[in-house]
Parts: structure tokens; sequence; C-alpha cells
């Protein structure tokens, strides 16, 4: 590539695509330095091109004509931060078809069309890369891709989404309730009016579904993961998890055993040990284990205007420097292997379980006798007094045992006489037995 200048069209021009022009305005010199180009956004496609603008000086390149992006043939990258499934897929899928690269920041159409994405990419012979759709300004998308090109990852867990670390984090600290502090989040700006996509979890799925598929080389959809939220988890929860030496976190797991992969979202006990039971507030991280590096972790700002934007402009970063070198279309692999899901007798883990009982002599005997009758076994048990003496509350925490097993003690923990309620049943990672 011998021209000195690479034209980018921008879809978007909210928070984050703002973030984006001022670090491509702002950055001239360091950019050039890394590319040899100079990099200019020649076009901004707008849904209302009346609405003012925090940046002046850009009414020639604001259009509303997605075609003025599209058909141009001197722009070369499509930055896309509009969001949402439709249209961002078909001006993603025909910028491709006209030959251009493609950043983009799409969480959404990631998960649920990425593999048909990539393909397309590969068949036209472009970049299309999109480290900002899974945990903002962490780089651990490339990580994954070039890091651990030589090793083969085993497993992936991660905080991906702020709004909720956030929540369980004042929940945690304050001994506040649930519907208290998502007051809270939603006046500062950290949740949203509608917060339903963060708290039950369906964001951090769609992250998880991204991270899988890359981390695994598997086309994993968003179906294929397990989702809870965390609109149950409770103080009293918290509080005890504390007390026997855990953290409450919405914790996304990717983890393959063999060729069988288990993917999932939900509120996670993880011990104070592990890493990730430090990480809070609004920040997202994410542990990686390879069969040959061990345990990394990568941890940072996971939204925001220039988190999320540096994510972006270092994306198109790559595809520039892949344009000099010609080898634009090698960079993410679409998915090879074959996907093979483990079922409920393959999925293994601790659980921290609590329920209220009555209070008569033998409850705890015969609780115990169930579970090993599940193949369930105890690592701790705390009892204390419930509702002034006249029932009692149990905690128990389990060795390592399949969800199948755990799911049949809870069906039958439902129809016994000797149980008030169960209160909650959560997977339990870190501790060290």
């Amino acid at each position: 590539m011998e021209r000195k200048l690479v034209k980018v069209g921008l879809m978007g021009f909210g928070t984050v695509g703002t973030g984006v022009i001022r670090l491509i305005q702002g950055h001239q010199e360091d950019l050039f330095k890394q590319t040899g180009v100079s990099i200019e956004v020649a076009k901004i496609l707008v849904r209302d091109k009346a609405k003012p603008r925090s940046i002046d000086g850009l009414d020639e390149q604001v259009t509303d004509k997605p075609d003025d992006l599209l058909q141009d043939p001197q722009i070369d990258v499509i930055v896309e931060v509009i969001g949402g499934i439709h249209p961002a897929k078909e001006y993603i899928l025909a910028a491709l078809e006209h030959g251009k690269h493609v950043v983009t920041a799409n969480k959404d159409l990631m998960a649920l069309h990425g593999a048909e994405i990539l393909e397309k990419a590969q068949e036209k012979g472009c970049d299309v890369f999109y480290e900002a759709s899974v945990a903002g300004g962490i780089p651990i998308l490339r990580a994954l891709v070039e890091g651990f090109s030589s090793d083969r990852i085993t497993k992936m867990m991660g905080i991906v989404n702020g709004t909720t670390n956030y929540i369980l984090t004042k929940m945690s600290e304050e001994g506040a309730a649930y519907a208290d502090v998502l007051k809270e989040a939603q006046a500062l700006g950290y949740a949203e009016a509608d917060p339903t996509s963060d708290v039950e979890g369906f964001d951090a799925a769609r992250k998880m579904a991204i991270l899988s598929t890359l981390g695994f080389r598997v086309p994993l959809r968003l179906e294929d993961v397990e989702v809870k939220g965390i609109s149950k988890v409770s103080r009293e929860d918290i509080a005890y998890g504390k007390k026997l030496g855990y953290a409450v976190k919405l914790i996304g797991l990717a983890q393959r055993d063999g060729e069988e992969i288990e993917v999932s979202v939900q509120p996670t006990m993880v011990h104070k040990t592990h890493p990730l039971a430090s990480v809070n507030g609004v920040f997202n991280a994410v542990y990686v284990h390879g069969e040959a590096v061990g345990e990394t972790m990568f941890y940072g700002p996971g939204a925001g205007e220039l988190p999320t934007a540096t994510a972006v402009v270092s994306d198109l970063v790559t595809v520039v420097k892949n344009m000099k070198l010609g080898v634009n279309g090698r960079g993410m692999v679409a998915p090879y292997k074959e996907k093979v899901l483990k079922d409920d007798s393959n999925k293994l883990s601790r659980y921290f379980l609590r329920m209220i009982v009555t209070d008569k002599r033998g409850v705890l005997a015969q609780l115990t006798q169930l579970l090993a009758e599940n193949n369930i076994s105890l690592v701790q048990v705390l009892q204390q007094p419930y509702n002034a003496g006249a029932q009692a509350e149990i905690i128990l925490v389990t060795h390592q045992a399949a969800k199948r097993d755990m799911d049949a003690v809870l069906a039958i923990l439902a129809d016994l006489d000797i149980i008030v309620e169960v209160k909650s049943c959560y997977r339990v990672e870190g501790e060290e037995e």
C-alpha cells in the first residue's frame, strides 16, 4: 500500500463514536508513527443530522445515507459503533462485500452472527476486528487470538459486566439491599432505565459466547450459554459468603474438558484467594487458563467512552498495518472445530446451598444422607437459629459435584417436610481443597 492516507467510514456518533473521533484527531502523530499513514474519518453515518454534537467542524462528514460510506471506493475501513442487530448486520456484510475492512464494538451482533460475518470476511480477504465488544479497553480478544495461538485454552472465567459488579460490590461493602443499589446505579448512569440485559446476565452471556467462540475455535451461540442473573442475590447470601471466605460475583465461565465444552453466566461464590474475588466496582477482569502458560488474568475498565474507543482505534491500527503488509483477512480465524456441549452429568462444580429448616433433632443428619445418596459430600457446614429459634438456617458448601446430582437434590428438597425454604444455591469457584 503506497498511499499515505487511509479513509475511515464511521457508523455511529454516540458516546463511543465521539471517543473514536477524539482519539483519531488527538493522536495523529502517534498513529502516523505506528502505521506510516495518516488516518482520516471521511464520513460519519448518523440517524439525525440535525442533532447537536459535542465535536464541532464535522458537518461535511456527517450523513444519514449508509451508501455514502458503503459505496465510496475511497473509504477503506468501516467502523461500526451504532449497536443493535439490524441494520448493523446488513451494513457490515455490505461493507465486506465491497472489500472494506470492518471494526465493530457490537457484542450483540458478534454473539449472534459472528461466525457468518467472519466467514464472509475470509471469503473476501477482509479484516473483521471486534476487541471492544467484550471488555471495553481490556485487550482480551487479541490475547486469545495471538497470545494464546500456540497454547490450548482450557478455561476462561470472567467478570464481564461492570453494572452487576458495581451492584454486588456495593451490596458487599455496605450491606445494602439489591433494589436500593440498583436504583443508585441507575441514578449514576451505570445501569439503564431498563436494566434487564445487565442484571439478568444477558449482556455477560453475549460476551461469553464471543470469548468461547474465539478461545475454543468452536461456533458457540448465545442459546448455548446457561444464564442466571443477580436479581435474586440477597444481602444475606453475600454476608454468609463473606463469613465463609467468599465474594459473590456474576461470573461468566467457559470450560473445556477434552472436546466437551460448557458455557454459563451465573452468580458465583468466588473464594477470597482467587484473583477475581478482589475485582470490584465497575471494573472487568478475565481469567484465562492455558495448558502451557497456566493462569493469566486481564483487568481493566470494561466500558466508557475512551476505554471502549481505545479498543476500537487499536483494532483500526491493526487493520492499517495489515493493509501495509498485505495480510488482511488472516487475523481472526472463523470457528473450525465441532461443537460438543457437556450434559449435566459432566458439569462439575462445588456448590453453596442455604436453606431454612425445621429446628428438630436429626435434620442435619437427614440432609447429609440425602446428599451422600446423590454423590455429594460436604466441605463446610454452618447452622444457626432462625425466626427466634423456631427454625434453623443451614449453609452447606459441597465438594465437587455434578450439576445433574445437585439438581436432583434440589428437586427432592422442595418436597421434604423438614425444609421450610431453599433460599439459594450458587456455584463455588476458587477454593483450595
